[in-house]
């Protein structure tokens, strides 16, 4: 199974690399800058003359939005706009032109309607100071030293790796990777090599195949499984926001930069910037990573994972929980659930946003109409037995994969569920893109539960 694959590796620069990078990275942002520019200006001019009643055939021509026209266009005045073109790699350039190409792109496709999510603004120029430097490397010599210790990229040289790259060099020695592009840029006052690479990998097999798991994200715990096992959250932002007031408060001491009278910043303001950067990298990290060892570890036990469509954006909505929502990443549980499940031979299920599934019943089926959020202990009105509200929820998420099966050649949903929560109902459930079926929906009528019954009070 061939899949694009990305190897990230922090980089050890001496001085005068990292003012080589930053030159690369301001080549770019020159770039991106100037077609910016250019494509607004053109855009004015046009709209200027049809306001005086000139005819189209007789407007300013315009300008050709892709990247090979915008680097036309560049070509012929590179001379002028940046008479040390010759000093950087034309890989810079070619950055800034196709982040413009491809912004003006996602604006048009989201005016016309043709790309989903929030809509799309008109690009904006970048600034130098609040730009993140970065700058992408597509041809000439990319490689990974022998050693595994350094790596090769056009006209910045041999940089030297904090970490061994052996699992890329191993793959690129056996003939089952091939290195598309490379990136660097510098994220919390680090500089980053992320290869872009497309791998040839091996069928897997989770450990247990025929094993159902859901999963019921939260805040309290940041999943609960249908096992009864509880993962708990980290909540590393609220564990540094003390130490995070305390680097804001001084930095604001500090003499900054004021655009409106030219004021640079000082270099105490600088520095009290970097690390208040840096101690946003090391939250950023942390989660990162422990959501990186929970998803794995369920994507290589379990054959099915059941996860929520969460509207995550709509929960934002809630000031008071906003703030945990986005420390403990729901959306990225799922995102990163969906490309290793097919890695590893499984597949995720994800469950329609309307699912009912913590006001259902996982041992009789029956359905509350309301369930308060202040309620974490799920009593069921029919059975009257008493669960924990995520356990519970958990528990009804690994029950729609068996639904599922029964239902495989059902018919296609258009929607899935509807708002309002019903009684006695349809079920929806549709595969993550990347698994088979992928972007299939299917509505599948109710089964009966086989869960033992006989459950203690959670506490």
């Amino acid at each position: 199974m061939k899949t694009i694959q990305a190897y990230r590796y922090a980089l050890d620069l001496t001085p005068g690399q990292e003012r080589n990078v930053l030159a690369h990275a301001g080549a770019a942002r020159v770039a991106h800058n100037w077609a910016l520019a250019r494509v607004k200006a053109v855009m004015d001019q046009r709209t200027a003359e049809r306001s005086y009643g000139v005819p189209e055939e007789l407007l300013t021509p315009s300008l050709s939005w892709s990247l090979a026209g915008l680097r036309k266009a560049w070509n012929g005045a590179k001379p002028e706009v940046a008479p040390w073109w010759g000093e950087v790699s034309k890989e810079a350039f070619n950055t800034g032109l196709d982040a413009v190409a491809r912004a003006l792109k996602h604006w048009v496709d989201s005016r016309k309607g043709v790309r989903a999510g929030r809509p799309v603004g008109f690009p904006r120029f970048k600034s130098r100071r609040r730009t993140t430097p970065s700058v992408r490397f597509t041809t000439g010599a990319i490689r990974v030293e022998p050693d595994r210790m350094h790596a090769v990229l056009p006209r910045l040289g041999r940089l030297k790796l904090r970490e061994s790259a052996r699992k890329l060099a191993r793959r690129l020695d056996n003939g089952t990777a091939r290195i598309m592009s490379a990136t660097v840029r510098r994220d919390g006052g680090r500089w980053h090599v992320s290869f872009t690479v497309e791998v040839e990998r091996a069928d897997r097999a989770p450990a247990r195949p025929d094993s159902v798991i859901g999963v019921d994200v939260g805040i309290k715990h940041l999943a609960v499984l249908s096992t009864g096992e509880l993962v708990d959250n980290p909540r590393h932002l609220a564990a540094a926001r003390q130490r995070m007031r305390a680097l804001g408060r001084a930095l604001s001491r500090k003499t900054g930069p004021d655009r409106r009278i030219g004021r640079r910043p000082s270099a105490r303001w600088e520095r009290a910037a970097a690390r208040l950067g840096r101690a946003h990298a090391r939250v950023a990290n942390l989660r990162r990573d422990g959501l990186h060892k929970l998803t794995t570890r369920l994507a290589t036990t379990h054959g099915t994972v059941v996860v929520e469509d969460l509207n995550v954006t709509g929960m934002l909505a809630h000031r008071r929980l906003a703030q945990h929502i986005t420390d403990a990443g729901f959306a990225e549980i799922r995102r990163q659930l969906a490309y290793k499940a097919s890695w590893n031979g499984g597949r995720l299920l994800v469950a329609d946003r309307w699912y009912p599934s913590s006001k259902t019943c996982s041992a009789c089926g029956a359905v509350k109409t309301k369930l308060a959020l202040h309620e974490r202990v799920y009593e069921c009105e029919a059975c009257g037995v008493a669960y924990d509200r995520d356990r519970n929820a958990a528990r009804n998420l690994a029950a729609l994969a068996a639904e599922f099966d029964t239902a495989g050649s059902g018919p296609v949903a258009a929607r899935g569920a509807d708002q309002k929560t019903r009684v006695r109902g349809q079920v929806a459930v549709k595969r993550e893109p990347g698994t088979a079926s992928a972007g299939q929906t299917r509505t599948v009528p109710p089964q009966g539960r086989t869960t033992d019954r006989v459950l203690t009070k959670a506490h």
